[in-house]
């Protein structure tokens, strides 16, 4: 297994870049299924769910490769439409690929997939929204086996109860090639649904609202390639401004996202941090003792404080003055890196939801594993800033590459 050694206990200082978001990466390159010609995008982090999504396009037929930070797409040779079980597993949204299969070919077998442990994360909203559409879906050993009715995807009006990332992103990955007009009520607003909805109409799709509650989008025969470059990753942002906060360190970050960061950023400000940003960078200062943050900080959709921050500045927040309150709202399973940060020392303790974290004056090193990829962080953040020799082991669900 990997492992990291970390000798902690050194204030950070430095320069980064962003890279482009995991999360835009993944749907827009499914999203890619849908063009007829070459779709080249630019700034795709190299990440084992990039390369895994990439052998699933691989695998339907698509000619994909992946060289310095950019993966090339020519659908144009797609001719499958079934995903096996194996690759279904490597990643947790590889389901996004359940609605660019029945919009390119109004069908497709997929399975449930896999990924990141974080508790249940049902679909069923997704495949309620899907038979809106007048697709068929049917269960079977272990698989989902999808037809559009007529061969097309039809419009409907769909409201979520739930404003879903993954299933509003299959929706209008089905959505834009459909046939007639789609609204989608309680969609979700995160940053990288626009990403998604960008990347598709510069593709040719007709699509308004995204970034509200509110997505109407009209489908189009067919869309074409193009070249795009993905958003950067206001989550590793997040972590590198929670690890330098945590080290009492001085940071530039270059390429960011400040607006859709500004939910973590407000929460990070009440530290004691100093925070400055222009238009893309983001220059932080964190010369003293952080500060507990008073306001109970709630994951929730954006614009809400986002659930992939919460593990990084908490572990951020272990060595505050002060008592700090997270609540968990989306996911069942947020809170296993915790029982690793106690083993650091950190005083931290779950109730349902909750997590009620007492800032300690210092952290000691330890063994311990991560069982997600946003905990994995924590832990790194937490050696970081420890005495003593640390060795973490990363979470790697699969190390494949293409």
């Amino acid at each position: 297994m990997q492992k990291f050694i970390i000798n902690g206990g050194r204030r950070l200082r430095g320069e980064l870049a962003l890279q482009g978001s995991k999360n835009s990466s993944l749907p827009i390159m499914a999203a890619a299924l849908l063009c007829r010609g070459e779709c080249t995008l630019h700034s795709c982090p190299r990440l084992t769910d990039v390369y895994a999504a990439s052998r699933i396009l691989n695998c339907v037929g698509c000619r994909c490769s992946f060289s310095d930070n950019t993966a090339v797409i020519n659908a144009e040779t797609v001719d499958r439409t079934q995903v096996s079980e194996e690759l279904m597993r490597e990643m947790r949204s590889s389901i996004i690929f359940m609605g660019a299969m029945l919009g390119r070919a109004g069908e497709c077998v997929v399975s449930v997939p896999g990924g990141c442990e974080l508790g249940p994360r049902p679909i069923d909203m997704h495949l309620a929204a899907l038979r809106k559409m007048a697709v068929d879906i049917r269960e079977s050993g272990g698989s989902i086996i999808c037809r559009a009715v007529c061969g097309r995807a039809k419009g409907a009006k769909i409201s979520l109860a739930f404003p879903s990332v993954g299933a509003t992103e299959n929706i209008i990955l089905c959505a834009v090639t459909a046939d007639g007009e789609t609204v989608i009520n309680n969609a979700a607003r995160e940053p990288e649904i626009c990403d998604l909805c960008g990347f598709l109409r510069a593709c040719g799709a007709d699509i308004k609202g995204d970034g509200e509650s509110r997505i109407i989008i009209r489908g189009k025969q067919q869309l074409h390639g193009c070249e795009y470059t993905i958003m950067p990753d206001r989550i590793v942002g997040a972590t590198y401004l929670s690890m330098v906060a945590a080290a009492k360190g001085e940071l530039i970050l270059t390429n960011a996202c400040v607006p859709e960061m500004e939910p973590f950023l407000s929460v990070l400000e009440q530290t004691g941090c100093s925070v400055y940003t222009s238009e893309n960078r983001i220059y932080l200062r964190s010369g003293t003792r952080l500060r507990a943050v008073k306001e109970r900080i709630r994951t929730m959709p954006h614009p809400g404080f986002p659930t992939d921050a919460q593990a990084v500045l908490m572990a951020a927040l272990s060595l505050a003055d002060g008592t700090s309150i997270c609540e968990e709202n989306i996911f069942d399973c947020r809170y296993r890196h915790t029982d690793a940060l106690v083993k650091m020392g950190a005083d931290i303790e779950v109730l349902g939801k909750v997590a009620v974290v007492k800032g300690v004056s210092s952290l000691c090193g330890a063994n311990v594993e991560a069982t997600d990829l946003r905990g994995g962080a924590a832990m790194a953040i937490a050696g970081l800033c420890a005495g003593g020799n640390y060795r973490y082991h990363p979470y790697l669900s699969h190390r494949q590459r293409i």
